[in-house]
């Protein structure tokens, strides 16, 4: 049966995410003169990867709400730069350290060249929608800041609200069910490859992973997952 409807991970896949990341933190730290804490600027963003990527796991898990979650990466970067405790940091503190990074990585933000046009492409024969490991409300904020939100409108599915992150194949189902189409009806696009292209195949959907970082000599990849380096070459995955 041929795909009907499409899914879509959005950070590092719709949105670069990682530029603005490394962005908002950088320009943060140089108006915080807090950057010549570090051996260079790579280490500073090295840094701030690995805290977030621990205290996102424990919001994908449950532990922690969203917002949990930035404080608690805010109060480990500081704590870090203090060689405190974390518990140190006050929580006001760390809220308000967030709210600045936030500020300058919101003036960061922007889509992959390759998004805007492979979605308008895809709109007139195919059902759209997002699945997300992060909440509805800030990801349809950065979708719309960025020019794709119409391209989705309500069809976006969040691990906080659905109740479980991927790679569990019930945010998958959930996303099917939103644009109310078969799994076997439906392909998943996503920049992850255990996350989002192994947990979709696993769902029953058509796992293509979007390897921009060219990285899959380097994975032993499932049979049935589609790798792709760019989202133009995601039109002839669907029909293929």
């Amino acid at each position: 049966m041929p795909i009907r409807g499409v899914l879509f991970d959005v950070d590092d896949t719709l949105f670069d995410y990682s530029a603005s990341e490394a962005a908002g933190l950088l320009a943060h730290l140089r108006q915080d003169g807090l950057l010549d804490r570090f051996p260079d600027p790579a280490a500073a963003v090295a840094l701030w990867r690995e805290i977030t990527e621990t205290e996102y796991s424990r919001f994908a898990d449950g532990e922690l709400s969203f917002p949990a979650q930035q404080r608690a990466r805010a109060r480990r970067f500081l704590s870090h730069l203090r060689r405190t405790a974390p518990s140190a940091v006050p929580e006001p503190e760390a809220v308000a350290w967030f709210t600045g990074y936030d500020a300058h990585r919101r003036a960061a933000w922007s889509a992959f060249p390759d998004a805007e046009p492979v979605l308008r492409h895809l709109t007139p024969g195919y059902r759209l929608g997002i699945v997300s490991n992060a909440s509805v409300p800030q990801q349809r904020r950065k979708l719309d800041a960025v020019g794709l939100l119409d391209f989705f409108g309500d069809l976006v599915v969040c691990s906080e609200e659905h109740g479980a992150a991927k790679p569990a194949a019930s945010i998958f189902l959930a996303g099917c069910a939103l644009l109310e189409l078969e799994p076997h009806e439906v392909a998943f696009v996503g920049d992850k490859y255990l996350v989002d292209a192994l947990g979709a195949h696993d769902a029953g959907l058509r796992a293509c992973w979007l390897d921009r970082a060219n990285i899959r000599n380097r994975t032993a990849v499932r049979h049935g997952i589609h790798v792709i380096d760019s989202l133009e070459l995601l039109p002839s995955v669907l029909t293929g």
